[in-house]
């Protein structure tokens, strides 16, 4: 959903002063009131001096999201939609494409978790690499560590098409990595200016018929929650529910495959689990764990979650160098 500042443009009540005091209390999008609790938001709106035309601009808000209020669908409408749109992307990797069913469906919002080292950065950049290549489809790839690497993706292109990737069509090659957007950021506040202008692209684009972006990258989100969560206590947890909610909305009216990557942390008996918490335990719709032999090109991936398939299910495979 839209983001405060941007509302600004269009209702003046909803003005600087009135931006601030929402962000001291972790809003910064219309998706944020619905999640925050709107009684402790008027009381303390009332308490301000300009308590007044805070109280219009959450009217204001509060009549923003009542238009945005989308019509139920039933059964057959949610049928049609997953037949007609809701298709499958192949990750480049058989092992994972057979345990996610096919690979990345679009629609959901994939967690790749695993320990430093494990293939998380290696995954995105073949499966980035697969997309834009065989699916021609555009992505969209957050890089909150500089680890994004063209010259990863060139060799992924080489091995994918079987072609040297100095005797690919140079038409076919430019398209493959002009279809490939990668965008750095380095804090929360900054992905939800980026997903938020990407929101208004894709539905300038779907408007006019030619959208085709197919997956959104974020490698990695946990480094942009964990920080927030340790400094912003009850705030830092709904900014993330948050982020999550709006990964969701765009997977589903865009058609969209999000994969998001996380650390891992030690669970009971020192066995590694993902990062992030309880609160995020049941956001993503797919959840996996990747871990690496140490010396080794063999990765193991073990399914957590999955809407159309039991967990605990698990797949060995390789990234060849």
């Amino acid at each position: 959903m839209a983001s405060l500042k941007r509302l600004e443009t269009e209702f003046s009540i909803i003005d600087p002063d009135f931006q601030s005091f929402c962000a001291l209390r972790g809003i910064f999008t219309v998706q944020d009131f619905l999640i925050h609790d709107l009684q402790s938001l008027v009381a303390d709106a009332e308490q301000q001096p300009s308590s007044e035309r805070f109280m219009q601009a959450i009217n204001q808000v509060l009549c923003v999201i009542d238009g945005l209020h989308r019509p139920w669908s039933n059964g057959v409408e949610l049928m049609e939609d997953a037949q007609k749109n809701k298709h499958v992307l192949s990750t480049g990797c058989e092992g994972m494409d057979f345990l996610l069913r096919g690979g990345l469906h679009r629609g959901q919002v994939t967690e790749l978790a695993g320990p430093s080292s494990s293939g998380k950065t290696q995954f995105c950049l073949l499966t980035a690499s697969t997309v834009a290549y065989k699916h021609m489809g555009g992505v969209i790839y957050l890089d909150t560590g500089n680890s994004f690497s063209a010259k990863r993706i060139a060799q992924f292109l080489n091995q994918i098409s079987g072609t040297a990737f100095e005797e690919m069509q140079p038409i076919v090659l430019q398209k493959v990595m002009n279809s490939i957007m990668c965008q750095s950021v380095f804090d929360i506040f900054s992905m939800f200016d980026v997903l938020h202008c990407l929101e208004s692209k894709l539905m300038t684009q779907m408007c006019r018929g030619d959208n085709d972006e197919k997956l959104i990258i974020i490698d990695s989100i946990s480094s942009l929650i964990t920080p927030i969560l340790g400094s912003f206590g009850s705030q830092g947890r709904a900014l993330m529910v948050s982020a999550m909610s709006l990964l969701k909305k765009l997977a589903h009216e865009y058609n969209l495959a999000v994969l998001v990557t996380n650390h891992t942390v030690g669970g009971d008996g020192g066995i590694p689990k993902p990062a992030l918490g309880e609160s995020w335990r049941t956001l993503p719709h797919v959840r996996i764990l990747l871990s690496r032999d140490c010396g080794s090109d063999k990765y193991h991936a073990s399914l957590l979650k999955h809407p159309s398939t039991a967990s605990g299910k698990a797949a060995e495979f390789i990234i060849n160098d």
